[in-house]
């Protein structure tokens, strides 16, 4: 206890802003303008709500100091880790929490138990473990995670708790990434207070000055404070943004059983253009590719209920999030292969992008971060007319990308790369290469096959693009030098292949 007149330690939730609070001059919109918002935005899964908002708060400081019915503290199964959250627990609660934690037996990954507080100002503590991060076993970290903070949720409204306050759960030494574990933590938070939020008055995500920024950047996603905020955050959501109470959705799990089959679902139209879960990235077999129910949009397109516009908004809303992604992330990596770069203009005064297959290492590197620095580097070249050279010469089998790589990319990207793209010469073809795009283009994606230029020797290149156009890697010269004799650059242009 604190000497008498000396000023407390803790600090009591009640006196801290909530978010709605936060910047809230610069977050006020006029009826109007909310009026023109709900009319002409799409909105986001996680609604603008300023009683929910008034229920949340980021502070930086240590939780054990919170004054609140009960605080979490993030340990291991036998419940004795030393990090530096259970320390300072440990510390302020004093020794008889040791005692009492040896009556719970240790806890299992994902659950919650319930001590005293003790010496704490906090009433309780609740304490879960959170999962160890080991990126193959992404999909049961994320479950796992989710259930620590739901289980905690769960307790304090079991218990009747006005107010938790959460520490950050995943642990540095558990090596979560802080990020991935973020998005979990706020939307499973944000999905128990639309449900149970008359059960809770406060939640206080306790922060350190590391973890501040990342929880300030996505808040808004989940928590946004305003129309605007809601409609300006919606592209930086992630693909998988949970179910109705914000755990992971995993395709493969999901079983779907129709009483009538092939009879018409009541409201299926209005859930299908709501913005749905969007899981068309996951995975790389046809199962785990779907995008939502694939059999019921399938349906509703055969009967006519599904619009184009509709599915059109849906891939515009994946693409914008692989976009944002592109933009935020660190590419240097994949810059530094060289294996995408812009050069001249065709005969036709259309830009050229050059691909070099023998600089792309598929089975070294994180093929999803191709696909990102491909949509950076593309998004405003494909805005007007360009054409593709892809140089395969000398590409090896640990340089090939599959077809299952290939198809995402076409599904992924925006309908103006597609209707801007005037061709592609694939210089140096193999009989192997050759029979793969007959394949792909015939049965894999429509509109392609006519586009495709094999192209054997650079001569026959120079024909639409011409060779001062075009920075060729050494190793392409000298190999079509040796196969086909040299070029010379003042060979004439002829007309497009």
């Amino acid at each position: 206890m604190d000497p008498l007149g000396a000023p407390s330690q803790f600090v009591d939730v009640d006196t801290l802003p909530s978010w709605g609070n936060s910047c809230e001059e610069q977050l006020t919109t006029s009826d109007t303008a909310a009026e023109t918002y709900q009319e002409e935005t799409i909105r986001s899964p996680f609604l603008y709500n300023k009683n929910i908002n008034g229920k949340v708060v980021l502070w930086k400081g240590d939780v054990a100091l919170l004054n609140c019915t009960a605080i979490v503290n993030t340990s291991n199964e036998s419940l004795t880790d030393k990090n530096p959250v259970s320390e300072s627990i440990f510390m302020l609660a004093g020794p008889d929490l040791k005692e009492d934690l040896q009556k719970l037996r240790g806890c299992r990954t994902g659950e919650a138990k319930l001590t005293k507080g003790f010496n704490l100002a906090a009433r309780f503590i609740i304490h879960t473990v959170g999962p160890k991060y080991k990126s193959r076993y992404r999909t049961a970290a994320e479950s796992s995670l989710y259930s620590c903070y739901r289980n905690v949720l769960q307790l304090a409204k079991e218990q009747s708790m006005s107010s938790v306050g959460f520490c950050v759960i995943n642990s540095a030494k558990r090596g979560y990434p802080l990020e991935d574990a973020t998005h979990i933590a706020l939307r499973t938070v944000r999905r128990f207070l639309e449900i149970h939020g008359e059960t809770i008055e406060k939640v206080v995500f306790a922060v350190s000055e590391l973890e501040e920024a990342t929880y300030q950047k996505l808040l808004p996603l989940y928590f946004p404070r305003s129309l605007k905020e809601e409609s300006c955050s919606l592209p930086y959501l992630p693909a998988d943004i949970g179910n109705a109470e914000g755990e992971p959705v995993v395709p493969e799990r999901q079983i779907r059983i129709s009483e009538k089959p092939g009879a018409p679902e009541d409201n299926q139209e209005e859930e299908d253009e709501g913005l749905g879960v969007d899981l068309s990235f996951i995975g790389s077999h046809a199962f785990a590719r779907m995008e939502g129910d694939i059999d019921k949009q399938r349906r509703l397109i055969l009967q006519g209920q599904l619009s184009e516009a509709t599915l059109q908004k849906q891939h515009q809303r994946n693409y914008n999030r692989w976009l944002c992604q592109a933009r935020s992330e660190d590419l240097s990596d994949i810059a530094s292969l060289k294996a995408l770069y812009q050069t001249g203009v065709d005969n036709c005064g259309r830009t050229v992008m050059v691909v070099v297959g023998r600089n792309i290492p598929v089975t070294l590197i994180d093929m999803d971060k191709a696909l990102l620095y491909f949509i950076h580097v593309m998004d405003h070249i494909a805005v007007k007319e360009y054409v593709l050279v892809y140089f395969h010469t000398l590409t090896s089998e640990y340089n090939h990308l599959d077809s299952d790589f290939l198809k995402k990319l076409y599904d992924v990207v925006d309908v103006k790369y597609k209707r801007n793209l005037k061709a592609v010469y694939f210089v140096h073809p193999t009989f192997r290469s050759k029979v793969s795009t007959w394949f792909f283009t015939t049965f894999s994606v429509s509109g392609l096959k006519d586009k495709i230029h094999h192209v054997d020797s650079l001569h026959q290149l120079f024909s639409a693009i011409s060779p001062e156009q075009i920075d060729f890697p050494p190793f392409v010269l000298e190999y079509d030098a040796r196969e086909n004799g040299p070029y010379y650059t003042s060979y004439p242009p002829s007309p497009d292949l």
